[in-house]
């Protein structure tokens, strides 16, 4: 597979292109993202479907830059995808033709169940849930698919959109009952398995509904991948966006690229929850465009990242290279450490998974500057933690990095992001063990064992590991704790 790739993702909306860079193997990252809202739908769905004059020109000019973007950033492969209102269109084959000859880009048509499984491959891998029914709310279509255990089970695609409703309805003043009526009439359609207490919300109406949440609810991590919202906590909000006139959208938070259409998105999307009794919404920043990429770059496994393996967690390492056998080595003597410490602390073992992420990461920070390295590297890794993580594992993770060889204090400095961290006395017991194996990793030549007995842990090396004892001075225990040296 090429190292970089462009994606074109021709909506009826909006075209996007993502640029990605394989790092390694399993590793990758988006180098630069653009879109254009082109509308190419633009009056289709009042003229029998056809694409107009002017819409099909947009695209076209779109289209030629994308091209030389891609070009720019030497992408190898350039793969683009067109869905709905080309798909639907009769005469698509006539813009094929036209962009091909002026933009030098092949189009690939792709039908709605294909448009679904992008968007389901692309949740199923890069999520931190595993589990849910994906929906993708576009400008002539909606796609679902069913995802068990990380893997795409079924999928269903159905003829609503936010600009076909918005031409059908919403701009001749139907009524919310005609639209909602044609809605469930198509709902119809869903096979009765299509039910799930979790839902991936996919598309640029589902994603705003969840920026304008989170920050209502003055949410303290900024990234809409991964958010969680209850169906309960925000169903008020949605059917607000619906019943509200666009002129007004604006008091209820909702920014102005998105008034146009978001009313009938939102009733969309209202309806699908209530259809399958979802309880929980996982936002998603990944879609079509991350599925095509996927599906060139896992065409040989399956199209599914082998269990355990984070590609932001590798692309990361990848581009930020540290010393590997020295981070391996915390990394041993976090986990030695926190399973001694077992009656000390008692915590379930899942919080070894944080451990480990951190130690491999902790020295991160140095890619920019050895000083301030650790409120570097948390910076890094809040953002740079993608794919795969929770909202919550990158808040413990960056929290980790942050303070360690320092104590996590329980003031103000952590109560905003307080509500989704787990117990301080938690967070301080993870702090303590990793900041622990960072300073006995210093050498990185003695071989450790460890006894912990009577509150004091003992630690046998073959060597007196004096710089190590002298930076374990200034630990502290969550509770107290007697080191003890023994060579």
């Amino acid at each position: 597979m090429s190292k970089i790739t462009a994606v074109i993702d021709i909506g009826s909306n909006s075209a996007r292109m993502a640029i990605f860079e394989k790092t390694s193997r399993y590793g990758f990252h988006l180098i630069y993202e653009v879109k254009s809202k082109v509308r190419i739908s633009e009056g289709c769905y009042e003229n029998g479907g056809y694409l107009q004059e002017i819409p099909m020109r947009r695209a076209i000019m779109a289209l030629r830059d994308f091209r030389l973007i891609a070009k720019k950033y030497a992408a190898r492969k350039l793969l683009c995808v067109a869905t709905s209102a080309i798909r639907d269109a009769p005469n698509k084959m006539e813009f094929l033709r036209m962009a091909r000859k002026q933009s030098g880009i092949d189009i690939k048509v792709i039908d709605g169940a294909k448009e679904a499984w992008y968007g389901g491959i692309a949740c199923a891998n890069l999520s931190h849930n595993k589990n849910g029914i994906t929906i993708d709310i576009g400008g002539g279509s909606t796609e679902c698919a069913i995802i068990k255990d990380g893997r795409v089970y079924d999928l269903i695609s159905l003829k609503l959109g936010t600009i076909r409703l918005k031409e059908l309805f919403f701009d001749h003043h139907k009524g919310l009952e005609a639209a909602k009526e044609f809605i469930k009439n198509e709902l119809k359609k869903l096979p009765k398995h299509f039910v799930h207490d979790n839902v991936f919300g996919i598309g640029g109406t589902i994603r705003a509904i969840a920026k304008i949440n989170s920050k209502q609810t003055k949410y303290p991590i900024k990234t809409i991948h991964g958010y969680e919202i209850l169906v309960k906590e925000c169903k008020n909000f949605i059917q607000m966006i619906y019943k509200t006139k666009e002129e007004r959208l604006e008091e209820i938070g909702v920014p102005v690229d998105r008034r146009d259409n978001i009313r009938s998105g939102a009733l969309i999307f209202w309806l699908l929850l209530e259809h399958f009794g979802a309880k929980k919404i996982t936002a998603s920043g990944v879609g079509v465009r991350e599925g095509v990429f996927l599906a060139d770059m896992l065409r040989g496994q399956n199209f599914r990242f082998p269990n355990g393996i984070y590609p932001s967690l590798i692309a990361l390492k990848d581009r930020c290279k540290a010393h590997q056998k020295y981070l391996k080595n915390i990394s041993k003597q976090s986990l030695l450490l926190f399973d001694v410490l077992k009656p000390a602390h008692n915590l379930d073992y899942t919080c070894r998974f944080y451990l480990n992420i951190v130690s491999q990461l902790c020295d991160i920070g140095v890619f920019l500057n050895f000083y301030g390295k650790n409120d570097h590297g948390a910076y890094f890794l809040l953002h740079g933690l993608d794919y795969g993580f929770s909202h919550t594992d990158r808040a413990i993770v960056c929290l980790l990095v942050e303070y360690i060889n320092k104590r996590i204090p329980k003031d103000e400095t952590i109560v905003s992001i307080s509500d989704i961290m787990p117990p301080i006395q938690t967070l301080q017991w993870l702090s303590y063990v990793i900041s622990l194996a960072y300073a006995l990793a210093v050498t990185n030549e003695s071989k450790i064992r460890y006894v912990y007995f009577d509150k004091t842990l003992q630690i046998h090396t073959d060597t007196p590991l004096y710089l190590s004892k002298e930076l374990t001075q200034n630990l502290t225990s969550p509770t107290k704790i007697n080191l003890e040296f023994v060579n």
